[in-house]
């Protein structure tokens, strides 16, 4: 999986750096540059290739919107996740009109960043796997990874919590992945209950399935968070 490349736009440096280093402590996200001005954004900008913008809103020298259109009226594929504390209904309506791929309102847990940076990622992956789709439920799963479903989306008899505990799991065995039954013994349930999280996660594009040797008979099956890579995976198209 490539590298997703991000520049950070605040104009206040103690946040810049901040979001900046919530930015490098998530797996397959690199800051490209931080840019304290909207002139300063639209330089690094142009210098380079940029995949998404943390884009403060209340910038000195112009709307963080401005840079949305800027891009939009280019035909830039580079994505805007807007980090503001604007709360504005108007404000809001018009980041979504102008393409704005997330809007996370200040201040935030890093919980919460790095949700929307996952999700963000699992999103570009779902897109780049096919060149189309073949069927509505493939366009309703992309915009679900991207916006997030509902709690009551969950299929009976799973739970939120426990859910929760499968994936900090995975996140904690990151490249290496785990087993159903390697994942039963972390959370402390049983290797039916683990798969059937793990399965509703591989369905929804959370995690992927890989086959896992080592040993006599069938292959175990492995699970690892979708926007982790391992040393084996072929390198994108």
């Amino acid at each position: 999986m490539s590298v997703i490349r991000v520049l950070v736009v605040d104009d206040e440096p103690l946040i810049a750096e901040a979001h900046r280093a919530y930015t490098e402590k998530v797996e397959g996200f690199a800051v490209t540059g931080v840019a304290h001005t909207a002139r300063d954004a639209m330089a690094a900008l142009r210098a380079g290739p940029v995949d998404l913008v943390l884009l403060d809103l209340n910038l000195p020298d112009k709307h963080g919107l401005e840079i949305a259109r800027a891009l939009r009226a280019a035909g830039s594929g580079t994505d805007v996740l807007a980090v503001t504390s604007a709360r504005d209904i108007a404000m809001v309506r018009q980041a979504v009109a102008l393409g704005v791929t997330h809007y996370l309102l200040k201040p935030f847990t890093f919980a919460a960043f790095r949700d929307k940076l996952d999700r963000y990622a699992r999103y570009r992956s779902q897109l780049r796997a096919a060149a189309e789709v073949s069927a509505q439920h493939e366009i309703d799963r992309v915009f679900a990874t991207l916006r997030g479903a509902p709690p009551d989306t969950l299929p009976k008899g799973l739970d939120a919590r426990t859910l929760d505990l499968v994936l900090g799991a995975l996140r904690e065995a990151a490249a290496e992945g785990l087993s159903a039954a390697e994942v039963a013994a972390r959370i402390g349930a049983s290797r039916v209950t683990a798969r059937r999280y793990l399965e509703h996660l591989a369905d929804a594009g959370r995690v992927v399935r890989s086959p896992r040797y080592g040993g006599p008979g069938r292959p175990e099956v492995g699970y690892r968070p979708a926007n982790i890579s391992t040393a084996g995976d072929a390198p994108p198209a």
